[in-house]
């Protein structure tokens, strides 16, 4: 089997020139002047350039990028009830489709190689996945306060059975239970016995709004992250929380103890009002947190790199201490973070043995130099743009800035299109 080589680059782990070799979908060996031993391999040429895991997205609603921009500075709910869910009623599988191929194509270009997707039309996500070459973790958005909702439960079924596993094991599925205040507890009792009988985990929005703690409160007794775990939801399963903004210590705690992986998605939650995250309680007890940056929507980018400089200056603000969420730390969540909150044991490092996910930065720009801590300047000087090379599951995906699994200029038009006739309709 031949492999892939890529030569004298900068390490972003050790700030060290090294070779890497990848066989199959696997790091296969890091050191230097591998060429000689292994020389079969295709050579990709790293000079100025820094390597970096994949960096992996662990919220998002892919095909929301139709609405980019639609509905902008407005609260949570108005935003969702009044904008939002109206248009989304009127999408197709078609829209679904097109409106996902513009992520994957805007992920690729940002160094996005994972990411966790809730919503609708799956099959369309999961065959755009599939061509792009993405890895991905799907889940179809239930809602459980409808007429709808056995259909929903089979359709999830019926997609999981489809999808587990496809894309040569780039997909994986979970169910998608929307939030606490649109699936009740005795419709989550559900979606846990299908969940137990597919083995797989819940992607579910928590604790995101005040709105929803002081409603789960009015109707239950409780907060939310103590509803889940008094119905059971966080055992026996893998769970990915997504926002995790208004916390008690005693569901910090809660979330500690049952290792739920949690998407924190700062930009989103403030351009939303819904709050700030109490990211560094969370960290210093142990929680298990990745990054996200929620739907284009409401964000309006899947632009990790922001989402990791942004995280790091919040947080450094309102604890006024500038210590906090180092430039190593925020790069940690939104690379080894985010595999372990979705689950992934080999993912989101420079490690022999782990998925070769990794991005190539053209750091031969000015905004790089001087050139004095490659973390910190990938965190807080680094562009989305730099990205020049991008490898998953050890194949590239793109090279010199030109995505080779995707039809940009198709993508773009098909957009722009769809994007139009979804606001006249």
């Amino acid at each position: 089997m031949s492999g892939l080589l890529i030569e004298n680059v900068l390490s972003v782990e050790n700030n060290c020139l090294l070779d890497v070799a990848i066989e199959g979908s696997l790091i296969k060996e890091i050191g230097n002047n591998l060429k000689g031993k292994y020389p079969h391999f295709n050579i990709l040429n790293g000079q100025n350039n820094l390597l970096v895991p994949g960096l992996i997205n662990c919220h998002t609603h892919a095909a929301m990028t139709l609405l980019r921009s639609y509905a902008d500075d407005l609260p949570l709910m108005t935003w969702l009830q009044e904008k939002i869910w109206p248009r989304e009623a009127l999408l197709n599988k078609d829209d679904v489709y097109w409106g996902t191929q513009l992520a994957l194509l805007e992920m690729i270009k940002s160094g996005t190689t994972t990411f966790a997707d809730m919503y609708f039309f799956m099959e369309e996500t999961a065959q755009a996945v599939q061509e792009s070459g993405l890895r991905a973790v799907l889940a179809r958005g239930l809602i459980g306060t409808t007429d709808k909702t056995g259909q929903s439960l089979k359709e999830s079924e019926v997609f999981i059975h489809t999808w587990q596993g496809k894309a040569e094991g780039r997909i994986t599925c979970f169910l998608g239970p929307h939030a606490p205040y649109t699936c009740p507890p005795d419709y989550l009792e559900k979606v846990m016995i299908l969940a137990d009988d597919l083995g797989v985990g819940l992607h579910i929005h928590l604790a995101e709004t005040e709105t929803e703690v002081k409603q789960i409160k009015a109707d239950y007794g409780c907060r939310p992250i103590e509803l889940m775990a008094k119905i059971g939801l966080f055992e026996r399963r893998p769970i990915l929380a997504a926002h995790c903004v208004h916390l008690s210590p005693q569901e910090i705690d809660l979330l500690v103890k049952y290792q739920v992986g949690i998407a924190h998605n700062p930009e989103s939650n403030l351009k939303l009002a819904s709050g700030i995250a109490p990211l560094v309680e969370l960290l210093e007890k142990g929680a298990n947190v990745g990054l996200g940056t929620d739907g284009a929507a409401s964000n309006n980018n899947l632009d990790l790199l922001a989402e990791m400089r942004t995280c790091a200056l919040l947080q450094k603000a309102i604890s006024q201490d500038p210590t906090v969420i180092p430039a190593q730390q925020a790069l940690k969540l939104a690379t080894l973070g985010g595999a372990k909150a979705l689950g992934f044991k080999n993912l989101g490092a420079l490690i022999p043995g782990y998925k070769a996910d990794l991005i190539l930065f053209d750091i031969n720009k000015p905004h790089w130099k001087p050139l004095y801590n490659p973390v910190a300047n990938l965190v807080y000087a680094a562009q989305a743009s730099d990205v020049k090379t991008v490898i998953i599951d050890g194949k590239i995906v793109m090279r010199d800035g030109q995505v080779l699994t995707l039809d940009e200029e198709k993508i773009l038009f098909e957009a722009e299109k769809r994007g139009q006739a979804l606001i006249r309709r």
